[in-house]
């Protein structure tokens, strides 16, 4: 009986793995988490990865018990009753005690992951003012030298306060995915802002994201490690057609990042301030009034 399940589970391992693709295979390698592309993508990981061991060791735990009440108590035969135990203190103590200190645990690795994922350093390499609106997004690049201390927002007077003089942009419409470049190996800020209501910018490869808050610049830094192109989107149900701010990242080399904000500059997407919504939100090609989706 033992050798014929033992066979009979091989056999069946055997199946699950031949039908498994290399991109499964892969998969299941990072135990469905895609491939880390930034500096802080492996303390997400990392996190996630520990906890899939906590919990498949929790379960053999359980399962074991399972298994092993129903051997050892299972009856034996039709007239047997099995000995009535109403209650066991120490057991009691231990699921009690156990499932607390795996929170506290838990609790302590997600603490210092998030403080590790949403650190600011002080003085990024550059600085992107995001705009996220129904139902798309603006990426506004700085040009010239960069101001650290710059609050994305206003100053003590009520003026302006960002951390460039002037910007490029591109914005995304009905009917184009906008682009994100960004330059490898380089910290970058990205400052979020909503004219309208809260989306969620993030990007799966970079393993973080952050809410995007009406009348609130959330601020966010990351480093791209790996050169490639991503896909990015909105993560908050923002409305009838959330399903339409999706973007792509480009990491690429530094000249090619700087190549790319000079081919903006050429075609005219010039600004002395971030484009961050007010009226422009009602002007997406694609987004008409009288179309689905519109802001009426």
């Amino acid at each position: 009986m033992r050798r014929s399940l033992k066979i009979a589970l091989l056999g069946v391992t055997m199946l699950v793995l031949a039908g498994c693709s290399e991109a499964d295979t892969h998969q299941i390698k990072n135990l469905a988490m895609p491939d880390r592309a930034t500096a802080q993508g492996p303390y997400t990981y990392e996190l996630w990865k520990w906890a899939w061991v906590a919990a498949m060791v929790t379960g053999v735990i359980v399962w074991g018990l399972i298994f092993y009440a129903v051997v050892k108590f299972r009856r034996r035969s039709d007239d047997e009753v099995p000995r009535q135990t109403r209650y066991n203190l120490p057991l009691e103590v231990f699921y009690t005690i156990a499932p607390v200190l795996m929170c506290v645990v838990f609790f302590f690795h997600t603490v210092r992951v998030q403080d590790e994922v949403i650190k600011i350093e002080p003085e990024p390499d550059l600085t992107v003012e995001v705009m996220g609106q129904q139902w798309s997004w603006t990426f506004n690049y700085g040009v010239g030298e960069q101001d650290p201390t710059a609050t994305a927002g206003e100053d003590d007077n009520g003026e302006p306060d960002f951390a460039y003089d002037d910007y490029v942009y591109f914005s995304g419409t009905g009917r184009v995915i906008p682009t994100l470049y960004l330059p490898v190996d380089r910290t970058v800020q990205f400052n979020l802002h909503s004219p309208d209501v809260i989306h969620d910018f993030g990007v799966p490869s970079f393993l973080v994201k952050m809410d995007v808050i009406p009348g609130r610049v959330n601020k966010l830094q990351v480093t791209p490690t790996v050169e490639g192109t991503y896909a990015g989107k909105c993560y908050e149900l923002c409305g009838v057609s959330h399903s339409r701010m999706l973007f792509n990242v480009e990491v690429v080399s530094q000249a090619e990042y700087d190549a790319y904000l000079a081919e903006l500059a050429e075609a005219g997407n010039t600004a002395d301030s971030p484009l961050l919504g007010g009226s422009y939100v009602r002007d997406q090609v694609g987004l008409e009034d009288d179309s689905e989706g519109s802001n009426e």
